[in-house]
């Protein structure tokens, strides 16, 4: 990630002294939460915050194990000679390799006001889960995803491959990047696709060779074989692993706990249990069904899983190339993930007897369609924009009058009717919605 960015967003938090809460910084393994954290270090050194009044702890360290977080902070007293509480910054990472976290962390908020505490993890689901349950009014959350599209660029310094600011459009409230070169944003597209979630891969050539080793061994594996049978008490890894292998290689598949189940032979209750724990790790991400009338009530028994990374998918089998038989899914994929660091934001598809819409969203209050597009690898569409029969029937039965359709490489816009349609490369779109959501568009 580029930490930079992020710090902007998360060191605000740390230093508003004013609220009593300690923050939570959540996220799968190796995006740079530490990282962030040291960032976040420099800037309370750089503002003037004595080096004796912060103290970093990294839990999973042995030496620390079973010793409680309030012992840890009495230690750094001691061993700093700045031994009141108060005007401290504690930084606790891997947290969740400490039993009852979240029951010590509470504690700490209420015994030292006047101190701020600072922790991460990579177990996400539990993190999520028992911050949730017991730091209520206590715990910010902050949540750390792998790389966008946009940060990817930036952090290969190849910004110069998107037209500057001053040559933004604003379509449906966005503001839309274009680029200089097709051919090359979208090989850089493909190398994002295949290794660009985790900043490790993309500096490394020894990883890159091999990508699927770094990120199997150290994200995948650790979280399916240690991180949630530690938590949840999984007994048959081989369930969980085969179950994840199977939803990854298919990602933006649309599938049903029933499906599921016939296929692997393990009971819908525990098939959804498994599918709750990989999302809360942030390892998958849910997306529902609605029907081309989203007001009309349906039974949920189909959903689409995507993996929250598509590097994810490449390294468990083998790296695509833009003409692969499965890119399409991968690019929908790709796309579904830079709008997944929008918190707080639920997208949906549509589908129906005669149709389906790759992305819609709805508006919460109304539950009438905000907007709606379809995300393609080609230039058919922009060619043949009538064939885009699904997405049109939409539009008319949801009183809407524009949409975006993805590309290869061709970008414009053309008219059906009463109804616009913005065509623009998938590349492109990627990084736009990854820059704005980072920016709080």
């Amino acid at each position: 990630m580029n930490p930079r960015l992020y710090y902007n967003l998360f060191y605000p938090s740390v230093v508003n002294t004013s609220v009593r809460r300690a923050q939570v910084l959540m996220g799968p393994r190796r995006v740079g939460k530490t990282v962030l954290l040291y960032h976040t270090i420099q800037g309370l050194l750089d503002y003037g915050i004595l080096p004796q009044n912060i103290s970093f702890v990294s839990v999973e360290t042995p030496i620390y194990n079973n010793i409680g977080l309030e012992e840890l902070f009495f230690l750094a007293r001691k061993a700093t000679g700045q031994e009141r509480p108060d005007g401290w910054f504690v930084f606790f990472d891997e947290i969740q390799y400490l039993r009852d976290w979240e029951v010590h962390l509470k504690s700490l908020v209420d015994s030292y006001p006047n101190t701020r505490f600072i922790v991460s993890g990579s177990a996400a689901a539990a993190l999520k889960l028992q911050s949730n349950e017991s730091g209520a009014g206590r715990f910010s959350d902050f949540m750390l995803p792998p790389l966008t599209f946009n940060e990817y660029l930036h952090l290969k310094r190849l910004d110069r491959l998107i037209i500057g600011d001053g040559n933004v459009q604003e379509i449906e409230g966005l503001n839309f990047f274009r680029t200089n070169n097709a051919k090359a944003l979208n090989d850089e597209f493909i190398n994002y696709i295949n290794y660009g979630g985790y900043p490790e891969v993309i500096f490394s050539d020894q990883i890159k060779s091999n990508p699927g080793r770094y990120i199997r061994s150290d994200i995948v594996d650790k979280v399916l074989l240690r991180d949630l049978p530690g938590l949840y008490g999984i007994r048959d890894v081989q369930e969980l692993n085969a179950l994840f292998t199977a939803i990854a290689y298919n990602s933006g598949g649309e599938v049903s706990l029933e499906e599921l189940s016939k296929n692997s032979g393990v009971q819908k209750n525990t098939i959804k249990r498994y599918i709750e724990y990989l999302e809360a790790a942030f390892l998958l991400k849910i997306v529902h069904k609605v029907s081309n009338k989203p007001k009309e009530f349906q039974r949920v028994t189909q959903f689409k899983v995507y993996l929250t990374n598509p590097s994810l998918r490449s390294a468990l089998f083998a790296p695509l190339q833009a003409t692969d038989p499965f890119i399409g899914n991968m690019v929908e994929t790709a796309i579904y993930a830079q709008w997944m660091h929008k918190q707080s934001f639920t997208l949906h598809y549509a589908k129906w007897p005669k149709g389906e819409v790759d992305m819609v969203h709805i508006d919460e209050k109304t539950q009438a369609p905000n907007w709606a597009m379809e995300i393609k690898w080609s230039n058919r569409f922009f060619e043949k924009p009538g064939d885009l029969k699904s997405l049109l029937q939409y539009l008319r039965d949801n009183a809407l009058d524009s949409a975006v359709v993805t590309t290869f490489d061709k970008e414009g816009v053309k008219s059906i009717g009463n109804v616009t349609l913005h065509f623009i490369p998938a590349a492109a779109y990627a990084y736009t919605i990854g820059r704005n959501v980072l920016l709080g568009h």
